[in-house]
């Protein structure tokens, strides 16, 4: 199908851009990767009358460190981050989303920005970083702000933008070592939406674990941290009885929905046992050992 008929912009500053969706407020969209919005209207679920592409505006591109924190420009791809060697050695979370999201082709133009700004329930962005402490950096009329993951995705597809507003980065926190990470999906189909997903982010100090934390994708409308299996892992040695005590709490923690896919309790199940899968590759990491995530 074509989508159907509209105006298009290619500003050369974020400034710029800001004005276009000014004037033309909800009747515009950006255009990034445009993996989420070309294919919505090509189908008609999306008919925006203005298009703003923010493609040709310098400095929204890339990835670098400042201090301790990961900065990533909103025009920064899914493969920039999958070939990035600062993600692999600081945050190998971050490397298995981008190896497990869709296809090649996606992962070449699709970028982390406008998957947050999506706000997909089953997209991998948001469930593994929520597991890290995000910031959505955001540009508009009445300034820049920075606002937490956690807060900036409200409901599924569903995000604080405002219609005269863009995101221009996304910042990260370098956890301090020893820690590590690990995101895991299980799909139907390698690059097809996941069933289940699920972020593990843990710290150690010795055998216990310093901090941890849990967050859960396609279990509910939003991305959602698992805070009570988080607490009974928090400052606790990860014996198999806590883990066990933990999976059952993720179970609970998930909200999800019966479709196609699967029942509710079959992706309560799905929950639990990428919890273990994906806390036994972050516990691995956070000890120095390689542990690559595949397609399960």
């Amino acid at each position: 199908m074509y989508p159907a008929e509209f105006e298009y912009f290619a500003p050369r500053t974020v400034d710029e851009a800001i004005d276009l969706l000014a004037r033309h407020g909800e009747d515009a969209k950006i255009l990034a990767g445009g993996q989420s919005l070309l294919p919505m209207m090509k189908l008609r679920i999306a008919g925006p009358k203005y298009l703003v592409d923010v493609n040709r505006i310098d400095g929204l591109g890339g990835l670098r460190r400042e201090g301790d924190r990961l900065v990533i420009g909103a025009l920064c791809r899914h493969a920039d981050v999958a070939a990035s060697a600062l993600v692999r050695e600081h945050l190998p979370i971050m490397m298995d989303a981008a190896r497990l999201t869709a296809d090649v082709q996606v992962r070449n133009r699709g970028t982390v920005a406008g998957s947050l700004a999506h706000a997909d329930p089953a997209g991998d962005w948001p469930a593994a970083l929520l597991a890290l402490e995000t910031t959505v950096h955001i540009a508009g009329r009445g300034g820049a702000r920075a606002v937490p993951l956690q807060e900036f995705i409200v409901d599924a597809y569903t995000t604080q933008l405002a219609a005269a507003e863009m995101v221009v980065a996304v910042s990260i926190a370098i956890p301090s070592r020893p820690s590590g990470g690990a995101y895991v999906k299980f799909e139907k189909r390698a690059g097809d939406f996941a069933v289940a997903s699920l972020g593990v982010q843990l710290g150690l100090d010795g055998d216990r674990c310093r901090r941890v934390a849990v967050s859960l994708g396609a279990l509910g409308p939003t991305a959602i941290r698992a805070r009570a299996a988080e607490d009974a892992l928090e400052r606790q040695a990860p014996t198999t009885d806590r883990l066990d005590e933990a999976a059952r709490l993720v179970r609970e923690a998930a909200q999800p929905f019966a479709d196609t896919r699967g029942s509710v309790e079959y992706k309560r199940h799905l929950a639990g046992v990428l919890f273990r899968r994906a806390f036994a590759a972050a516990l691995d990491r956070a000890r120095g050992r390689q542990v690559d995530i595949i397609h399960l």
